[in-house]
């Protein structure tokens, strides 16, 4: 309680209490709650400059868990594109590879993402590079897997169909063994009729004139009738990229659009278009590309005389067409 004040009155010659005024009285009051308001200010700003609430240590906490939650994210991702690449180089180099089909560009793969805002909704944040960086990586892992998992289920269909493909591959000779002799193969040429060197696109086999001719593998008959220097022509679309050709026949006996088997006769030896003596020029196609078709004999020779026809093929004579 405040000290009481006195003043001395000189009309009454005595000592009389001074009254405090409302105002006086106001005035001491709002000194007062200037004066907390102040202290109280410069308490605050010193709690929450050196000191944390409760609550930002709870938020201090939950973000260094989130950072470490990542952290362990990111390494976990690191083992699951490791994974991924080995499946993918399997997939082409083995898988694919097996059942001869085009490994998948890695353009395909790595497909990008579009749109430069993809991540905006990320960023402005303390935290956004690595939550961004996760973010993407996870977005690529899943599109590789959509890829990956196409891949699989062409592969399984290839599987599945492995019996009818091989069917489908030529492999084995278009006249009977021991019918006729491989007098030429595959590459650069003298041709006896044109008097100059030039690709030679197959193989020739002499025979006699009549000697049947058969499919190499079943496919469909895609053309009979003469073609040029070939003379009369039989080609057979195998599918899964092959065809085969076989060149101046004396007959044709399938017409076109026929299905034939292997080893099924479409014809005759002869001697028709640009040819010096009876025998069949036999080509084989593969992706629109001729191949050399000794490689294709696999069926019908052992190892060892396969390698004898490698080199039969291989020597620089004078081809019959």
């Amino acid at each position: 309680m405040g000290k009481e004040q006195f003043f001395y009155n000189p009309k009454t010659l005595t000592y009389e209490k001074r009254r405090k005024s409302g105002i006086l009285i106001l005035f001491k009051l709002l000194r007062f709650l200037v004066t907390m308001t102040v202290f109280a200010a410069i308490g605050i700003f010193f709690a929450y400059s050196f000191f944390d609430s409760p609550k930002e240590r709870m938020l201090k906490r939950e973000i260094s868990q989130y950072e470490f939650q990542y952290t362990l994210l990111n390494d976990r991702l690191i083992q699951i594109e490791s994974v991924m690449g080995n499946l993918q180089d399997k997939d082409d180099n083995i898988y694919r590879v097996i059942f001869e089909a085009e490994p998948i560009p890695q353009s395909i793969r790595d497909a990008g993402f579009g749109g430069v805002d993809r991540y905006a909704r990320l960023d402005g944040y303390q935290n956004s590079q690595i939550i961004i960086e996760t973010t993407k990586r996870f977005d690529m892992i899943t599109s590789q897997l959509v890829v990956q998992s196409k891949s699989f289920d062409e592969v399984f269909e290839l599987a599945r169909n492995k019996s009818i493909m091989l069917a489908c591959i030529p492999a084995i000779l278009p006249i009977e063994k021991g019918q006729g002799n491989i007098i030429s193969g595959y590459g650069m040429r003298y041709h006896p009729i044109l008097k100059y060197r030039r690709m030679h696109w197959g193989i020739d086999i002499t025979a006699l004139s009549g000697t049947p001719i058969y499919a190499t593998a079943d496919g469909k008959i895609s053309f009979n009738g003469r073609k040029g220097g070939y003379g009369k022509t039989c080609m057979i679309d195998h599918g899964y990229g092959y065809q085969t050709l076989y060149g101046h026949m004396k007959t044709i006996t399938v017409r076109k659009g026929k299905t034939v088997k292997r080893g099924e006769i479409i014809g005759y030896v002869g001697s028709t278009g640009l040819s010096q003596s009876p025998h069949v020029h036999y080509e084989v196609i593969y992706n629109s590309k001729k191949v050399n078709p000794v490689n294709y004999f696999y069926n019908d020779f052992t190892p060892e005389e396969f390698e004898k026809v490698l080199e039969l093929a291989s020597r620089d004579t004078q081809v019959l067409s």
